[in-house]
């Protein structure tokens, strides 16, 4: 969400006008993320986000923005996409794929208590429950494939403990995904991205869920561990919570019970969620991209978290 490309005033003013949204009072870059570029735009209407997709294609878009319309027909609080004159939802600007969609109310939860992971373990599930029935298929592509392409090309960077960390880690996810019980995993459209930022509150109330641009189809429980990773742990350690973490997961299985060997797995699952974002991180650390307000997250975070998922496995309990 740090700016890549600059759009002037008048072309989102131009641009909010064909949606039929009004006049354009303000219109701002968003500073946070580094993936995509976005605005805040105020219109005479409401409140609503510009994104201009830098990496994303106009073939694979239409699978998250059809998303979020799916999930908001089923009662899931996300963003909608709003339409032009002809129905479409996927736009172009400045040559390059873009979408408008509502501002949600509120704000980030950045210290959640016990409460917020409750109600962010309750919505999980009931959103995955609501995008079983979802016609269209992508895979997350930040998955495994991903990891196996930028493991070597970020491996140049790290000293000798981080390289032995990185690709037995790799090594252990390979294995796990050729076997029985990680196939048989619940699946469906996972959001992949969940984190304290991409969450709206407003007082006690969850008001959202936003950012699903790295959603894909892959497991349920990869979802419940990114979240876990997150929302659950101690910032300067990578600590699990236990107790957040024990809400957190409750309130999911209240809704979607969890399965055997979600239960099992989900100690190898929090490795894996580790994984992606300390591969990502680095990625994006030491081979940045040019932008306007990029201010790319620090990797040694998920370093220690995954070293901690690993020294310290941790399970849900269910109580009896």
């Amino acid at each position: 969400m740090a700016v890549f490309t600059e759009v002037g005033f008048d072309e989102a003013a131009k641009l909010m006008t064909s949606l039929q949204l009004g006049r354009l009072l303000e219109f701002k870059g968003i500073t946070s993320g580094i993936e995509n570029t976005n605005y805040f735009a105020t219109t005479e209407r409401g409140a609503y986000v510009l994104t201009l997709f830098e990496r994303l294609t106009h073939e694979q878009l239409p699978f998250y923005l059809h998303l979020m319309k799916h999930l908001a027909r089923h009662g899931i609080p996300v963003p909608e996409p709003q339409a032009d004159g002809t129905g479409e939802i996927l736009l172009t600007l400045k040559g390059k794929p873009a979408a408008v969609v509502d501002k949600l109310r509120g704000g980030h939860q950045l210290a959640p208590a016990v409460e917020h992971c409750e109600q962010v373990g309750a919505m999980l599930a009931r959103m995955h429950e609501a995008g079983r029935d979802y016609p269209r298929e992508q895979p997350n592509l930040r998955g495994l494939a991903w990891w196996q392409e930028t493991v070597p090309v970020v491996v140049p960077y790290l000293d000798a403990p981080q390289r032995a960390l990185i690709e037995e880690e790799l090594a252990f996810q390979q294995a796990l995904a050729g076997t029985a019980a990680y196939k048989a995993l619940p699946k469906g459209p996972i959001h992949a991205d969940l984190f304290r930022d991409n969450v709206m509150f407003e007082g006690h109330e969850l008001t959202g869920f936003f950012d699903f641009y790295f959603a894909g189809c892959d497991a349920f429980l990869f979802d419940i561990a990114v979240c876990l990773n997150d929302w659950c742990i101690d910032i300067d350690t990578g600590r699990l919570d236990e107790e957040r973490a024990n809400a957190f997961v409750a309130a999911y299985d209240g809704e979607r019970a969890l399965s055997g060997d979600e239960l099992r797995l989900l100690p190898a699952l929090l490795r894996a969620g580790a994984l992606r974002f300390w591969i990502s991180r680095l990625w994006d650390f030491h081979l940045p991209r040019e932008a306007s307000m990029l201010k790319p997250h620090d990797p040694t975070h998920f370093e220690r978290v995954l070293r901690e998922r690993v020294g310290t496995p941790w399970h849900y309990l269910r109580a009896e």
